[in-house]
């Protein structure tokens, strides 16, 4: 990959004014700890899924001020001398602990918990929250959309729609990790691995005397990669029987039966049909179709239950862009401190909107998983060095409706947040994007069907441990005596 651009200086204005408020003030080297969670789940579904962590690495691994970006903050004027002096030399030397990319993740359950002095923890905030936000939406629609298909392939087709460069490349990273099979972005291959795929656009037929000669010269030339777009004409009278004729004479005699077409227009599960039926008839049973056309895993699951004879799908700007909707909406919270003792203080936010008040304190999160079935059954969080018995029989109870109860026996509890840096260190090998690929399959596969629906989803708990539920209504209690 090319030298990385330095990125530091992407972040709101006011991480840097109240850094030098910290600074001013003797709180810089305050150790502080802030939790990333979402609070609720794109397009009503049951769940998202984690992306963006690998950016993130990388983008704490690159952190410096350039004297350029020192200069252009001394002509701010509103940042003491020695505030820059220190930017300096600033690294960060603090934790991070996230959970693995691919991980399906719930509303209110810290997704990276970052560890670190004041100024330090605070600075991050932006980045993070972008890297973050942004691939997690489009794992989180990618995961939809492949759901959708049940096991037919699909591939993320959406470069020249995506909200600039990064919304290309990242977005088809995130596609990938959230199982599309392939990606339009010869980029995000080059960078990342996730396999560009892709032929001919309309233009190529156009630009050919007629469509016959247009397919045919394509398969001289991609004998082994003929998949031709029949829909620039007349799917059914002119583009698939002029596929056919191609295919017949170009590639059969050579022993080559592997071969596609593409549709991008019309009504796709009539003419999937009628073109399934020409091509069986012509003896091309291994020839594949492959679908376009502003797809969404809404009308990839109508296309699935009328029978249309598709074998893979292509999406584009429904899934670069999340345009259902296109805001994940993960937030940055402060949740502790430490005093000088390094006592951890907890620290709450309270709103009257209920689903804005935080949950406090340094925190872990665990997933209970049935031994008898292998499905997720719930999350719980708990204090990050609260010990639970979990050899004993574990109840649970809905942190919202208290009377809501539940006890688990036969269990196996996992620990989803994973340390990534340790005093400054990066201590966390980044999977390969495969490996994320495949881990995320396995953990959608461990959710029950219930909450995998795409509409009216099961709620999955996400419980709060005694102890931590005690904590946070004492602080609730707290400021509500002090009004």
């Amino acid at each position: 990959m090319k030298e990385k651009t330095n990125l530091t200086m992407l972040c709101d204005f006011y991480e840097l004014t109240m850094g030098n408020g910290y600074f001013q003030t003797g709180l810089s080297d305050r150790i502080c700890y802030f939790d990333v969670f979402y609070r609720s789940v794109p397009d009503r579904g049951g769940f998202a899924i984690a992306a963006g962590l690998a950016q993130v690495v990388d983008y704490i691994q690159n952190l410096h001020f350039d004297e350029e970006d020192l200069d252009y903050l001394r002509g701010k004027a509103c940042f003491s001398p020695e505030f820059l002096d220190y930017l300096r030399d600033f690294t960060f030397t603090g934790d991070i602990w996230a959970v693995p990319e691919g991980t399906p993740i719930f509303p209110g359950e810290p997704i990276l918990t970052v560890r670190a002095p004041a100024v330090q923890a605070q600075f991050i905030e932006t980045f993070v929250l972008l890297c973050l936000n942004h691939q997690c939406l489009i794992a989180t629609k990618s995961n939809r959309i492949v759901r959708a298909a049940e096991g037919r392939p699909v591939a993320e087709f959406g470069s020249r729609r995506a909200h600039g460069p990064d919304g290309a490349l990242l977005g088809a990273r995130a596609s990938y990790i959230a199982g599309c099979s392939a990606t339009a972005c010869t980029m995000a291959d080059q960078h990342y691995g996730s396999p560009a795929t892709g032929t001919m656009a309309h233009s190529w037929v156009q630009m050919f005397p007629d469509e016959y000669t247009a397919f045919k010269t394509y398969c001289q030339l991609y004998p082994n990669n003929a998949i031709l777009l029949v829909d620039t004409y007349n799917v059914l009278k002119s583009g698939v029987p002029n596929a056919i004729r191609v295919f017949q004479e170009e590639l059969l005699p050579k022993g080559i039966t592997k071969c596609g077409i593409r549709l991008d227009s019309g009504d796709l599960t009539y003419l999937s049909r009628k073109a399934r039926e020409m091509l069986d008839e012509a003896g091309l049973t291994d020839c594949k179709i492959f679908a376009s056309n502003a797809l969404d895993e809404y009308i990839i699951r109508d296309l699935v239950r009328q029978g249309a004879r598709i074998d893979s799908f292509g999406v584009g700007e429904r899934l670069i862009t999340s345009r259902s909707e296109p805001v994940f909406g993960g937030v940055y919270k402060l949740v502790a401190i430490e005093d000088e003792n390094g006592n951890i203080i907890p620290k709450i936010k309270i709103s009257e909107n209920a689903a804005k008040i935080t949950t406090p304190h340094f925190k872990k999160v665990y997933r209970i998983f049935s031994k008898a079935t292998g499905k997720a059954e719930a999350d719980l969080i708990c204090l990050r060095d609260e010990e639970i018995d979990f050899t004993q029989p574990l109840e649970l109870f809905d942190p919202d409706a208290t009377w809501k109860r539940k006890t688990y026996t036969d269990f196996e509890a996992r620990e989803l947040m994973v340390p990534v840096f340790l005093q400054g260190k990066l201590v966390y090998e980044v999977p390969s994007l495969q490996a994320s690929r495949a881990y995320c399959q396995r953990q959608v596969d461990a959710l029950w069907d219930e909450v995998k629906r795409f509409e009216n989803p099961h709620n999955y708990y996400v419980d709060l441990s005694q102890t931590l539920w005690d904590i946070k209504q004492d602080l609730l209690n707290h400021h509500d005596m002090k009004k």
